[in-house]
């Protein structure tokens, strides 16, 4: 069946769009009660985070848009040392969108909403003119475990982990545009047992970040700049498969501004790096994980490269291309 204008206009068509797709697969006790807002159980502080989505192709290898939505927020909710709680989903549906592919969508967001952990409590849906594209902004609400995790709070002598291989996304998404046989996967899954195996581990996180948009230079030119520090990190502890390797090489790609949607780096005190290199291994999300630099007295962020020599790494200027979210 192919959405129409009418699905938007709040009468029956919306009702069955809601009742048919929406409910069947977010069904939870809040949620049912169709409100116009959600009561939710909430105990001391919270982390609140929004976010939109928009991706060509919708469905790539290792997910799809609705994957990437649950992931998004819930990893954004995480990085704040939050646990993921409730999500909201808000649809904007271009006319003549599919609404077997949006049930897919909505399954996979219910599944990966049920591996992090979150209820998808409410939402909205409005449909617009266009040639059958599918948009999602979700929120987030998240219970704090730990206080005073912030980018502003890195230290001299710290040191950074990355939690597993670069570029994966990225790569994924360019692969399906371009039409190049591979078996590269996007990396989109959500963190939230990353972290609280490092918190339960007991180390002193200072700051957590997901590398997303921008890949992974430009999120250490962030902590450089709100912690007044300079980031030293090393060429050859960067985790990048082979595969990813050889796409970069075809493509002229740098894995340091590649996009990822499943990977994170932690900042810890340099004696707690070790074992919190262990506890991020023990996660299936952090089995390539490395200790990748330091936190050092200056500014910027500077690479040791594979040769010994050293090198400014910049933020990502201008359009990353070709855009892939």
């Amino acid at each position: 069946m192919k959405i129409d204008l009418s699905y938007g206009s709040g009468g029956k068509q919306t009702s069955s769009l809601i009742n048919d797709i929406f409910l069947k697969h977010f069904d939870n006790p809040v949620l049912n009660r169709l409100e116009d807002a959600a009561v939710l159980d909430v105990q001391g502080r919270i982390a609140y985070t929004t976010d939109s989505f928009v991706v060509t192709p919708l469905f790539f290898k290792g997910g799809n848009i609705g994957k990437l939505a649950v992931c998004g927020t819930v990893n954004d909710l995480a990085m704040m040392g939050a646990r993921p709680r409730y999500l909201t989903a808000g649809f904007i549906l271009e006319a003549g969108a599919d609404s077997q592919v949006l049930e897919q969508i909505a399954q996979t967001m219910r599944e990966t909403a049920d591996e992090a952990g979150v209820q998808i409590v409410a939402g909205d849906t409005k449909v617009v003119e266009g040639s059958g594209n599918i948009y999602i902004n979700t929120s987030g609400v998240g219970e704090i475990l730990k206080e005073g995790i912030s980018i502003a709070n890195c230290q001299e002598g710290d040191c950074i982990l990355l939690s597993g291989n670069l570029g994966e996304h990225h790569a994924a998404i360019m692969s399906e545009r371009m039409g190049i046989e591979n078996n590269i996967a996007s990396d989109c899954a959500p963190l939230f047992s990353l972290v609280e195996g490092l918190l339960e581990a007991g180390i002193d996180v200072h700051c957590m970040r997901d590398v997303t948009r921008g890949g992974l230079g430009t999120v250490l030119n962030e902590v450089a700049d709100s912690s007044a520090c300079q980031v030293e990190i090393r060429e050859t502890s960067l985790p990048v498969s082979k595969e990813i390797q050889g796409f970069c090489s075809i493509l002229g790609l740098d894995p340091l501004y590649m996009a990822n949607e499943g990977k994170m780096i932690a900042v810890v005190p340099g004696e707690q790096a070790e074992q919190a290199l262990a506890a991020m291994q023990r996660n299936p999300y952090g089995a390539y994980a490395q200790i990748i630099g330091r936190i050092e007295k200056g500014a910027g962020v500077r690479m040791i490269t594979a040769l010994g020599g050293s090198r400014a790494v910049d933020i990502l200027y201008g359009e990353g291309l070709p855009r892939i979210c």
